[in-house]
């Protein structure tokens, strides 16, 4: 389902925006305030209260469109993708003291563009939230449109890099989309790794 479709999904028969149900924007809710208390870096049941209540203010002063979910979530692949995050951002805060340590000032970067295969608002904000919160790299900058992701990462210095660095990214894509991705989005993925075995073939 394509973006405008979507958005026309969250209109009524008269053309009017539809706004989003409390139980619609949960999802949404809980996710902003997990993310709160992961800046905060304090997941006291005072903060997380306090970061729900920001969070419901925002969603009701600024409207959005209503988070729309595939139906699905896979509890295992979740675990599963909890464990490899805690581990990115072990690894990734020792490399950055590395090169903070011997590289310093001589260590390059770049910014790296990357499309994700979905069209989900919920899956992008998600992927941006992971690659954020993994030291080394940051969101300079979001095409909604073509759920395209520029990102800001250290230690670049060749093409090579970069592929890596893009490869890293839609790798984490695709642990979202096994998680709580749509049917659609899980069929594309099965008809990409077809054609990349059939290429190394």
């Amino acid at each position: 389902m394509s973006q405008d479709q979507r958005l026309n999904d969250a209109k009524d028969e008269q053309g009017t925006p539809q706004h989003a149900t409390l139980r619609q924007e949960l999802p949404l809710l809980v996710g902003m305030m997990l993310v709160w208390g992961a800046l905060w870096q304090d997941f006291a049941p005072g903060n997380l209260v306090f970061g729900l209540l920001i969070s419901l203010l925002l969603v009701r002063v600024f409207r959005l469109p209503p988070v729309i979910l595939s139906g699905r979530f896979n509890i295992l692949r979740a675990i599963g993708f909890i464990g490899i995050f805690l581990w990115d951002v072990v690894r990734a805060s020792f490399e950055v003291m590395y090169l903070a340590i011997f590289r310093g000032p001589r260590t390059t970067s770049a910014v790296v563009a990357v499309e994700l295969r979905t069209e989900s608002d919920l899956l992008v904000t998600f992927v941006g939230h992971v690659l954020t919160l993994v030291p080394g790299s940051y969101i300079v900058e979001v095409d909604r449109r073509t759920s395209t992701l520029y990102l800001h990462v250290l230690n670049v210095n060749s093409t090579q890099d970069a592929e890596k660095a893009r490869a890293a990214v839609l790798k984490i894509e695709e642990r979202l989309i096994r998680i709580m991705g749509t049917k659609e989005e899980l069929a594309a993925l099965a008809t990409e790794k077809s054609s990349v075995s059939k290429e190394e073939g």
